[in-house]
């Protein structure tokens, strides 16, 4: 028999109701200090959302990202993301960089003296180097685009409970979507208190917490309805045990697995998307806890009508859908 890695026994009885007043009260709390962060110290919005200037350039030597952030480090620019474009259409000796200055005590970009700064500083780096274009982004857009990432999110969470109570029912939608807005508060509560910097690859990030959080949620559900089905007479706290511990190894599994990538993404990816790296890392672990200590707890704590539970499941149309 070939050997298998088992990261949990293959049968389990933990009963993760036992401490749920700790476990259930503390993702309570949690929140209420998430929000508490975010409503005092606010989140340290980077260029994405606070406006700036943009400087493109174009070389024939290759781009130095590390070289041209040492070499801004003496101006007075604040938060600077320099990151290298590639195009398949660029030539073999066009190398192209991205350089974004945040907009400082609520300006909508930078002066023309810092500007001429920048452009003196990394000429001196690359003589041959040549600034194509300069723009700035004012504070309206950066409002805008807060606006438009709070909607992205709830967007997805409102489509997200849709397809829940379509394959549940209405008490699996509201507690999976109250996790998923667990994992999320508190992943942006982490970011206000730690004042990590806050712009649209998190923004991904959130969205991508979304998708992997509910997916685990799913299949504690899932396996859930089955049991409501099989064990008709045992009381519904101990069916949504037997639920968690039937898919513990499944879940340790996909979370380790996904923690070890994304753990390598955050400590040898550097500064660029280490935030990305970072709400990922966090959102995983939250999720992970969420889908077996919150959603669970919220569906319990509504109940369920199984009296008819045998007949809803044989009308539900979209009861056999396959996730």
């Amino acid at each position: 028999m070939a050997w298998r890695l088992r990261l949990a026994p293959e049968k389990t009885s933990f009963d993760f109701f036992r401490y749920q007043w700790i476990t259930f009260g503390g993702s309570i709390a949690l929140m209420i200090a998430a929000f508490v962060a975010w409503g005092v110290m606010g989140l340290n919005y980077g260029i994405d959302f606070k406006g700036g200037t943009t400087i493109r350039t174009e070389s024939s030597q290759p781009v130095d990202v590390g070289a041209y952030r040492q070499t801004l480090e003496g101006q007075p620019l604040g938060d600077v993301s320099i990151t290298e474009v590639f195009d398949p259409s660029f030539r073999a000796d066009q190398h192209v960089a991205m350089i974004r200055i945040a907009a400082q005590d609520s300006t909508a970009s930078v002066t023309p003296e810092v500007l001429q700064g920048v452009e003196d500083a990394l000429s001196k780096l690359d003589p041959e180097i040549r600034f194509v274009s300069v723009e700035s982004v004012g504070p309206k857009v950066s409002g805008e685009l807060v606006w438009t990432s709070i909607l992205a999110v709830g967007v997805s969470s409102i489509g997200i409970l849709l397809y829940i109570w379509m394959r549940f029912e209405w008490q699996f939608a509201l507690g999976g979507v109250l996790a998923l807005l667990h994992d999320v508060f508190i992943t942006i509560g982490i970011f206000a208190v730690f004042q990590i910097k806050f712009d649209l690859t998190i923004i991904a990030a959130l969205l991508t917490i979304l998708g992997y959080s509910i997916n685990d949620t799913v299949v504690v559900f899932d396996r859930l309805r089955e049991n409501l089905l099989k064990y008709k007479a045992m009381p519904l706290r101990d069916v949504m045990n037997l639920s968690v511990n039937e898919t513990l190894s499944r879940t340790l599994m996909t979370s380790i697995t996904t923690l070890i990538a994304v753990g390598c993404m955050l400590v040898l990816g550097g500064d660029v998307i280490r935030g990305f790296s970072l709400a990922i890392f966090l959102g995983v672990l939250l999720g992970t806890y969420s889908s077996v200590y919150v959603a669970k707890n919220i569906v319990l704590m509504i109940g369920l009508d199984r009296s008819d539970k045998p007949k809803k499941s044989d009308k539900n149309e979209f009861a056999n859908v396959d996730a």
